[in-house]
């Protein structure tokens, strides 16, 4: 038996006038996007692929299928803003770009078991939690990140690079770039976070970890860690979806009922 539990936040920030994130927590489905573009493009970019997402939580999907599922999700994305872009292009705007990084974590299922199926486009960031450590599964897709895995920055180097937030995969472009997945047993990531580059670019993972660990319920963690962002400058758009494995035993037992109960009553979820 698996349940999840999830909570999400996101705040316009202290500099940016509109919040161009997006983000989805549903019972089995979790992203977090963050558009880029002028004249409210980068806003309808992550929007659109909340909804593609959303279709599929809503719809479900094969869970033993989950890249192929994931990656008509993303086409389907991608092909809708690239439309949506040339709608404006032709209108008189030549340099008119809408598009949007995605990371997304999904519910599934191999021989072994119930999985997590993690997704990575862009610098968006997909954390886990596990034994109380918080570590970075997924890699930016940035300049900055180039340059550290070639050896030619340093860490403090890479957080004051001019070139911080430019990224090198995004949907949105001429072509759709291969995402990176990530498989994860379950029991191997019991919280997973998700977060936009708002975050990540303001607060530490120290930090973050911190935060999480302080916080039981899910929706505290997201929500303190988006305030945290803002109140160490608020310099992009901040967004976190955290999520929670409650039960990974089989639903016969007394033991694991018990303890998804005791759970959902301190989350709320029962009176």
């Amino acid at each position: 038996m698996v349940h999840l539990h999830s909570g999400a936040a996101t705040d316009v920030g202290r500099v940016r006038e509109i919040n161009q994130d997006s983000y989805l927590a549903s019972s089995r489905v979790f992203v977090v996007a963050d558009g880029m573009g002028g004249h409210h493009g980068g806003e309808v970019a992550s929007a659109i692929v909340v909804e593609e997402f959303g279709r599929l939580a809503e719809q479900g999907y094969d869970s033993t299928r989950g890249t192929e599922v994931v990656t008509e999700c993303l086409r389907s994305a991608q092909q809708r803003i690239r439309d949506y872009g040339a709608e404006h292009r032709s209108g008189g705007q030549p340099d008119w770009y809408a598009g949007t990084t995605v990371v997304a974590a999904l519910l599934c299922e191999d021989e072994e078991g119930p999985t997590w199926l993690l997704v990575n486009l862009g610098d968006s960031r997909i954390y886990r939690v596990h034994d109380g450590r918080l570590d970075q599964v997924s890699v930016d897709h940035s300049v900055v990140q180039e340059l550290l895995d070639a050896g030619e920055i340093d860490a403090a180097a890479a957080a004051v690079h001019p070139e911080r937030h430019v990224i090198t995969r995004a949907l949105g472009g001429p072509v759709l770039r291969e995402p990176d997945f990530f498989v994860l047993p379950l029991a191997s990531a019991a919280r997973v976070v998700l977060c936009s580059d708002g975050v990540s670019g303001m607060i530490g993972d120290d930090e973050m970890e911190e935060i999480l660990r302080g916080s039981e319920d899910p929706r505290d963690a997201a929500e303190r860690i988006v305030a945290a962002a803002v109140h160490a400058g608020g310099q992009d758009n901040a967004t976190a979806v955290v999520v929670d494995v409650v039960g990974l035993a089989e639903s016969g037992s007394h033991d694991a009922r018990t303890a998804l109960v005791s759970l959902e009553e301190k989350l709320g979820a029962l009176p």
